[in-house]
């Protein structure tokens, strides 16, 4: 029987060198372009008792979370599924700002069941958060940082969705909905799946029957709005939530946006403006961000927040690969002239590796491609030759 021993737990996986060298840079990368807009970096801690994980979060984050004892103080703990929350609790507790809080982030998730298929369990989150401002400027940044982030990855957007949850929040409100009824009706919708959600609202009033039923064929372009306005009841939530999507439309006309008046990803916990970028060639969102307005009332401090997140590795496997520069063998034995050198190539960005005494014929597998060579009093680089 072979030995299972060091077999990863299913959906778990290693980032090997080549993998975890671009998550790296892209990390970097992505981390400094936050700061440039004035987004603060904090790290939130893996495990955190249960309450506070989950104070304010969807029945669906704590089915996600796994869950432990904790041997110091005997309370259940969990790690964490979503940094967003954490965050939040950040901006809510502990930095007490009276004005906007800018934070972004990255760090390790863990969920019990994948998202999806070959999606991993260990989702490497980095995001963006931008707190106090309840006007849509906020979105209106968080969308475009999210868009000039995957710029920087060499991603191509094909089209960021936009929707609005006060839409369907509005109808189900005015149709009366019992609560289970509105958590299947939210879960067709999300599933466009029309006959399910027939049959849901059978028994409600004509209007807003058929505005449920309109709701997933409300998806495209800007011209979904004027359709939407003449499709839905003139509810006064409904009003301004198109209007909103019309003056994001207007600021961000240079971004491939699209308009979806079913997407309710996130409805739990987001309160206004949701977005999704999707790039051609993967079937899923590769970014999900949108408003959530008072969430941090749960960590005693309602705040007006919106911002967006993604999967690094998704990130990672998507953007074209660049290869590098592979390194320079520095030979055996090492001398001041050797370590000086060496130096003077690392400090102008080479990897130079020390040439370890009894492994020739292995430096390729190592990842070098060239070899110091001592010419007299000087170095040159030549092109490194191995059988």
């Amino acid at each position: 029987m072979a030995n299972r021993r060091w077999l990863l737990p299913e959906a778990i996986e290693d980032a090997l060198p080549d993998d975890a060298a671009r998550i790296e840079a892209l990390r970097r990368c992505l981390l400094d372009e936050f700061s440039r807009h004035g987004y603060e970096f904090v790290i939130p801690p893996l495990l955190e008792y249960v309450e506070s994980l989950l104070t304010g979060s969807s029945h669906d984050l704590d089915l996600r979370t796994f869950k432990l004892v904790d041997q110091l103080s005997g309370r259940s703990m969990g790690v964490r599924a979503d940094i967003t929350p954490q965050v939040t609790r950040i901006d809510a507790h502990l930095l007490n700002r009276g004005g906007v809080a800018r934070l972004c982030y990255c760090g390790s998730t863990l969920h019990t069941l994948p998202g999806g298929f070959n999606a991993t369990r260990e989702p490497l989150q980095i995001g963006a958060e931008l707190y106090g401002h309840e006007g849509l400027e906020a979105d209106i940044e968080v969308i475009r940082v999210l868009a000039a982030a995957l710029g920087l990855c060499n991603i191509a957007a094909s089209r960021i969705d936009l929707g609005h949850v006060a839409v369907f929040r509005a109808l189900a409100r005015h149709a009366g909905l019992a609560p289970q009824v509105e958590e299947d009706l939210f879960d067709a919708l999300q599933g466009k799946d029309l006959p399910t959600v027939r049959e849901l609202v059978t028994g409600v009033s004509g209007p807003l029957r058929e505005a449920f039923l309109a709701l997933p064929g409300l998806y495209g372009d800007r011209d979904v709005l004027d359709q939407a306005e003449k499709i839905l009841p003139n509810l006064p939530e409904i009003s301004q939530a198109l209007s909103d999507l019309r003056r994001l439309a207007d600021a961000l006309a240079d971004l491939p946006l699209s308009f979806d008046l079913a997407d309710l990803r996130g409805y739990d916990y987001h309160s206004g403006v949701v977005f999704a970028a999707y790039c051609s060639g993967n079937p899923g969102a590769l970014a999900l961000g949108g408003r959530y307005d008072n969430f941090g009332k749960a960590f005693g401090r309602a705040r007006p927040a919106t911002g967006f997140s993604m999967d690094l590795r998704e990130l990672a496997r998507l953007a074209p690969h660049d290869q590098g520069r592979a390194a320079i063998l520095a030979p055996w034995p090492e001398d001041d002239a050797l370590q000086a050198e060496a130096l003077r190539l690392r400090a102008q960005g080479e990897r130079v590796v020390l040439a370890l005494p009894g492994h020739e014929g292995t430096w390729h597998e190592a990842g070098c491609d060239r070899i110091l060579v001592r010419s007299g009093d000087n170095w040159i680089i030549e092109f490194l030759k191995e059988d």
